[in-house]
């Protein structure tokens, strides 16, 4: 279980075009393939967008018997499979399956002129969230030989997003330890952080884990506090109808002029918290960024000792269900996950929920 990061995401969408406007008019990804019917793959169409180093492919069912339009039907457009690369995708998928992981779809080679590429698939501890097994003999060569068509995607001057930092995940009441479990014994993911916060509106209990090779898969798993008012994990739980991600974090080298670029994009983002800024100072220090540019943009700071800080935006949902929405991360030789950030993020979220639960009382 030695991997090397995420490989690619894969989203299970209702309107093709519509979700890959979000990716491409918001953040800058760019539709660099294609697959369907005309590429031999039956039943569904799928876009691949890659911005950085980060690969997201967009799958809208065709047929009402692709497993896509059950996905849909119930989650809305959604996270379906994490996939996981590896130097040998069939010696982790029956290493995997040995340790007690659900087969989902056995160990298949693809090979084409430019590329060769081994996929193996296995049921994630979490909903109905795969995660395949990524083998490729080559990086640069095609994506998805045989499968997608390459498409000649506009150049950029510039990335706006580098990377994929991690991903949240929201689970069912009574069930973060048992993921947690799951995720060590099935992938050997290893935990590394832990926060419980609660709030006047509600809580939540969440733990990190990540691959012990540092290879960038790297999780947070939340649980609903017991005993609170359902609050934002709850209500994603209900739209969403079960388990899931829940956001995307971008890893970025200018939060700033991400930002800004995501502003003209309009992108909406999440307020702070108010008063946030005022203990900002005391909290974590001098900062290479200016206080009020800062405060201005929303960019929310935490510091780790010694070992520097990093800077997190969150945006709002754009989701029509208000589950999926995105995070812009910058690390400042900074490996946590924001600790002191949590309970403002909780809170930003809340707020926003509510906004929007007054905007549908009073419409």
């Amino acid at each position: 279980m030695n991997f090397t990061g995420v490989d690619h995401l894969e989203l299970y969408v209702g309107k093709l075009e519509e979700a890959a406007e979000v990716y491409c008019a918001g953040f800058g990804f760019r539709v660099t393939g294609r697959a369907g019917p005309e590429t031999g793959q039956q039943g569904r169409v799928s876009l691949l967008l890659k911005l950085g180093r980060i690969r997201l492919i967009l799958t809208q069912p065709l047929v009402a018997t692709d497993e896509a339009a059950d996905y849909v039907a119930v989650h809305g457009d959604g996270v379906k499979d994490v996939a996981f690369r590896t130097e040998d995708a069939a010696a982790a998928f029956h290493e995997a399956v040995r340790r007690g992981a659900t087969p989902v779809h056995e160990p298949r080679v693809y090979e084409g002129p430019h590329g060769r590429l081994v996929r193996a698939t296995v049921a994630s501890p979490v909903g109905d969230l795969v995660h395949s097994f990524i083998e490729r003999a080559s990086p640069e060569g095609d994506f998805w030989p045989g499968r997608f068509q390459p498409v000649v995607a506009p150049a950029s001057e510039r990335d706006l997003l580098a990377a994929l930092d991690h991903l949240a995940l929201c689970l069912i009441p009574g069930t973060l330890q048992e993921t947690v479990d799951a995720y060590g014994r099935l992938f050997g993911l290893q935990q590394s952080h832990e926060e419980n916060v609660a709030t006047q509106y509600g809580g939540m209990n969440s733990k990190v884990v990540q691959d012990a090779s540092g290879g960038g898969v790297c999780f947070a798993l939340m649980e609903p506090m017991l005993g609170k008012r359902p609050g934002q994990i709850d209500h994603f739980l209900s739209n969403h109808r079960g388990a899931g991600v829940q956001h995307m974090a971008f890893l970025t080298e200018d939060i700033l002029e991400a930002v800004r670029v995501l502003r003209e994009r309009q992108m909406p983002l999440l307020d702070s918290p108010s008063g946030y800024y005022e203990a900002l100072p005391a909290r974590v220090g001098t900062l290479s960024e200016d206080l009020e540019q800062l405060r201005e943009n929303h960019v929310l700071v935490d510091r780790e000792g010694n070992a520097g800080y990093l800077l997190q935006v969150f945006t709002r949902s754009v989701h029509p269900r208000r589950t999926i929405f995105f995070e812009v991360i910058q690390r400042k030789s900074a490996r946590g996950f924001g600790t002191a950030n949590i309970r403002a993020l909780y809170q930003s979220v809340e707020q926003e929920m509510m906004r929007k639960e007054r905007m549908a009382n009073a419409g």
